[in-house]
């Protein structure tokens, strides 16, 4: 029993939001008295639920041994489902599941068991299917989280619902990766509980076992995450012995809850990092107007350190070498929306020095960066979620090609830029190169493939009596250069020599997005791959241009 005469600290937090849970449980259970249930034994991996958004969201749930071990809202067709999603029970194999529903009908009756997901034999070739950019098998996905380089692994952790392709249930989906290319989706790594549902957060290794997470010489990878329930975001912790697979929750969770302190619910998206010249944890918090600092010695407990305003959800802070010179390095801090500030940090304050700056633009969101990438490598990799959608599709969203940040010296001080990592390469099927072509001989050259639908494009545009220049695909601009107004596709670009008259492009094309790479990475931008003239083809156009150095190449499909 609390004692309500003691101060309210987050021990008793801890106490109210356990009861809390108790009561809302006893609530469902009434509210549930009525519903309809099905009794399976777990004998296969999935449950397959069919779909239909034809009708409303209600809460699903999944009781074993007495235990609620999943509940999800879902839109539950009664008979002719838009798609089937599913739910992995292999955890609870030989197990009574008793699944129960509030709107009596067919739904539940079309749940069956099998080994195999619905929809398996087309499983990767849907028609909007992404494919060189990561989508998960069934759901919506977006913000990247967790994102950690272990034993050989990138580990792409997301938020995702499994069981809509709309927003909401938001767990912590997986899939890893031993080249950033090719991904193998993983069982879904952190459900939602007593505390919330899964937003946004980091993982890290704990080499030092300052949390005390760690077993028989294994380090443990700790997951620390915002929880999101009705009244309130706070940070918990999780970790995992078998590289990410399995997952405990910390017993004393949250360790963060500062909705007070701001008065403010929007606290969550945690990005942690081990900063060597103090031995200790750094996270960055945002905290209703900007990015909050917090040190730890041990991931458990916190203590507020600093704030500095004008940031909005998922912040990073990291440092990189200028030009590749070790000896010259400066921190970067953004925000989701991509826009940052260059300054310095002393393991409790950031001190920016200039910005905000941005330098990508579009489609993208919510970017972070890879913990734990080797010293010696030296590189900072960043994946962004591509808010594209894949309309009519079991599946709905997908991550952006992973590109290495860099910092470099130019005529307007030192800014951020974006490429895509080398192993891009991989993907190259087969390539054609050509030399100093008007524009239509690199018309004529470039169409014999405008029916692939995969594709990577570089090329030099070199403009001599034009102000502006540009590529068009299927009635589509996927490059307008306008040297007058200094605009890239209508946002300001300017080249580091002001009066260059040529500019750099590099297009990826995917089945439903295109990323293009200006310059070679001082400016990026992402959209929705849209056909509104199958008939015109690839058309490159501008007054007397030339098109130098054009590379098209065909790419291979990472599902294959």
């Amino acid at each position: 029993m609390m004692n309500f005469n003691q101060p309210f600290t987050l021990k008793n937090k801890i106490m109210l939001q356990r009861s809390l849970f108790i009561l809302v449980s006893l609530l469902i259970f009434i509210a549930h008295a009525d519903a309809e249930t099905i009794t399976v034994k777990a004998t296969k991996k999935y449950l397959n639920i069919p779909v239909s958004h034809a009708v409303r969201r209600e809460s699903m749930e999944v009781v074993v041994d007495g235990n609620r071990v999943r509940s999800f809202d879902i839109r539950l067709a009664p008979e002719n489902p838009d798609y089937w999603v599913f739910c992995d029970i292999s955890a609870f194999k030989n197990k009574t599941l008793n699944i129960s529903f509030p709107s009596p009908g067919k739904g539940l009756s079309l749940i069956y068991q099998s080994d195999e997901i619905a929809g398996q034999d087309s499983l990767y070739n849907e028609e909007k299917r992404p494919q060189f950019h990561f989508s998960s098998r069934r759901g919506w996905n977006n913000d990247p989280n967790g994102l950690i380089y272990f034993e050989g692994e990138y580990h792409l952790f997301y938020q995702h619902n499994p069981y809509e392709r709309e927003w909401g249930n938001m767990h912590w989906g997986h899939a890893v990766s031993d080249d950033l290319i090719y991904w193998k989706e993983l069982p879904i790594a952190l459900y939602p509980d007593e505390h919330g549902t899964m937003f946004s957060g980091t993982t890290v290794i704990d080499y030092q076992n300052s949390a005390g997470f760690n077993k028989e010489n294994k380090p443990a990878m700790v997951a620390i995450y915002t929880a999101d329930n009705p009244d309130r975001q706070i940070q918990c912790v999780a970790y995992s012995l078998d590289r990410g697979r399995t997952w405990t929750k910390y017993a004393h969770n949250p360790v963060i809850d500062s909705k007070e302190k701001w008065q403010s619910k929007d606290t969550r998206d945690p990005k942690v990092f081990w900063y060597e010249p103090d031995s200790k944890w750094v996270m960055v918090l945002n905290e209703r107007d900007g990015h909050s600092i917090y040190n730890s010695a041990d991931l458990k407990e916190w203590s507020y350190q600093s704030h500095i305003t004008g940031f909005w959800e998922c912040p990073e802070l990291f440092e990189l070498p200028v030009d590749n010179d070790p000896s010259n390095k400066k921190w970067v801090m953004y925000g989701a929306s991509g826009t940052y500030m260059i300054g310095d940090f002393d393991g409790e304050v950031f001190t920016p020095e200039s910005g905000k700056h941005y330098y990508t633009t579009g489609s993208g969101y919510a970017g972070q960066t890879f913990n734990n990438i080797p010293d010696s490598d030296g590189r900072r990799i960043q994946i962004s979620w591509g808010r594209i959608a894949a309309e009519k599709m079991p599946f709905n969203m997908l991550m952006l090609l992973p590109t290495r940040l860099t910092l470099r010296s130019t005529n307007e001080g030192i800014r951020l830029f974006s490429y895509p990592v080398e192993k891009v390469n991989k993907l190259i099927d087969q390539s054609q190169q050509w030399e100093n072509l008007s524009a239509g001989e690199a018309n004529r050259a470039i169409n014999a493939y405008r029916d692939e639908s995969l594709l990577r494009i570089r090329f030099t545009l070199s403009l001599s009596h034009a102000t502006g220049a540009g590529l068009n695909y299927d009635g589509q601009t996927l490059l307008n250069y306008d040297m007058n107004f200094n605009t890239v596709n209508s946002v300001f670009y300017s080249p580091d020599d002001m009066t260059s008259m040529e500019i750099t492009a590099d297009i990826f094309i995917d089945k439903t997005s295109v990323e293009v790479f200006i310059d070679n990475g001082a400016y990026s931008y992402t959209f929705e791959r849209k056909s509104s003239d199958r008939e015109k083809g690839f058309n490159f156009w501008g007054n007397n241009i030339r098109i130098k150095n054009l590379e098209l190449s065909l790419l291979k499909s990472i599902w294959n």
